[in-house]
């Protein structure tokens, strides 16, 4: 393991790009049976002299809400394509092909040095609180402790999960438990009980215990390949989603290490590549009850959702959210805001907002444009010391990762949903994307 400090932050490599946005029209969605029209077009991509572009004003009959944002910083990797963000308080770490983690201190966005594992790339990340969790091609995961030193990150290797010990102790019926066989694609980690998610192409999900370093459970989550997972901090419950078109609810036996599966989610033939997990609570005269929904991003271009039962653990089918021209590949959430990154190069920032009578609708508000290649990884937060403002990271498959700054206006006290009707025609992924 190595670790370099690196002089140049990504202020010196900035790259601004001030963006006007036409607001999409026709983005309101409403639970089925009801269809949507084709995509609208994309606003152009000429740049304004601007520092931040202001969304034209909406008619007064739409209840779109003035958005703003602004990249604030570029960094281009000649040496590989951004695979893996992680955000901690404090960081952002960034993951790419040659196996380097970079990484940035906030909320400055200096650099403050990268980490050298030689294991092959870094292909998903997971931050929570002093620790990082990294993957990499050797199919093992790396957990760091990171803080800040003397102007640079310090991060000391914990643990390698499972460690080249395991490998000669135990017995070979036992390593098909300890090792992935495949590339691991998506990380997750419940605080709480200290358990590390792992979830692979070869099917299967394991769960680590951190304070002992071995593998406590190993089960075969999918018939594909294991593409995201995600945990809800509040029960436990875990959410996997895969190439097979289906997400699937876990969880764990109490007292026990294992895991039994409770629901199975499934709304599509195509592959699921992304799922967020939106937990809310609103305080209006119409509801005081908490919200969980659950997003699901998919190769045809859409986002399902659904809405837990309050009496219950089941999830419902809402509707899905149409706006991208080819697959989505990650998801991220805050508050009631939930951004998409996708294969046609842009980001897609959506709102969920109550109607009343505990029912609720999504739109578009604004089409972000920068990158030249497929999307790969989001991370976002809100800025502590600016209300109002949320800070987006992206990676790309054009071998750059950008910093975004987002500013959300208060909304029109007026709301009008948009129903439309039409056909849904399936998005098919480019071929410049590797199948």
């Amino acid at each position: 393991m190595e670790f370099h400090l690196q002089q140049t932050d990504l202020w010196t490599s900035m790259e601004e790009q001030t963006k006007s946005i036409d607001l999409p029209q026709n983005t309101a969605v409403l639970p089925d049976p009801i269809h949507f029209p084709n995509s609208p077009s994309r606003p152009s991509a000429a740049s304004v002299p601007a520092p931040w572009a202001m969304s034209p004003a909406p008619p007064p009959s739409t209840n779109h809400q003035h958005f703003v944002y602004h990249c604030i910083a570029s960094l281009h990797r000649p040496d590989g394509n951004i695979l893996s963000i992680a955000m901690t308080k404090e960081f952002i770490f960034a993951g790419s092909e040659s196996g380097r983690i970079e990484s940035w201190k906030l909320p400055e966005c200096t650099g403050v040095g990268f980490i050298k594992a030689r294991s092959g790339e870094v292909g998903a990340m997971f931050g929570s609180g002093r620790m990082v969790f990294s993957c990499h091609g050797d199919y093992r995961v790396r957990i760091w402790e990171v803080k800040m030193g003397n102007k640079r990150l310090k991060a000391k290797k914990i643990s390698t999960l499972p460690s080249k010990r395991s490998f000669l102790v135990v017995r070979k019926s036992s390593r098909r438990l300890q090792y992935h066989t495949d590339c691991i694609s998506c990380l997750a980690y419940n605080d709480a009980d200290k358990l590390l998610y792992t979830g692979s192409w070869d099917s299967t999900v394991k769960a680590w215990k951190i304070s002992e370093n071995r593998c406590v459970d190993s089960f075969v989550a999918h018939e594909g390949h294991v593409n995201a997972i995600l945990i809800n901090q509040e029960d436990g419950c875990v959410f996997t989603c895969s190439s097979d078109g289906s997400v699937k609810i876990w969880r764990r036996v109490f007292g026990e290490s294992s895991h039994i599966l409770t629901m199975i989610l499934k709304f599509q033939l195509s592959p699921v590549n992304a799922l967020a997990l939106s937990l809310s609570s609103f305080s209006s005269s119409s509801s005081l009850k908490p919200y969980n929904f659950l997003y699901s991003g998919s190769s045809d271009g859409l986002i399902n959702f659904w809405e837990k039962e309050s009496s219950s653990s089941r999830y419902n089918h809402g509707g899905f959210l149409q706006g991208h021209h080819f697959g989505v590949l990650c998801l991220v959430t805050v508050k009631d805001l939930i951004l998409s990154g996708s294969e046609d190069t842009t980001i897609r920032v959506w709102r969920r907002e109550e109607i009343g009578n505990n029912e609720f609708v999504h739109s578009c508000i604004s089409v972000i444009e920068g990158h030249h290649g497929p999307v790969r990884c989001l991370a976002a937060a809100t800025e502590m010391d600016n209300m109002g403002n949320m800070l987006v990271c992206s990676g790309s498959l054009d071998q750059t990762f950008k910093v975004w700054r987002l500013k959300l206006f208060a909304p029109q006290l007026k709301k009008e949903i948009v129903e439309i009707c039409g056909n849904h025609n399936p998005v098919l992924s480019p071929s410049w994307v590797g199948k």
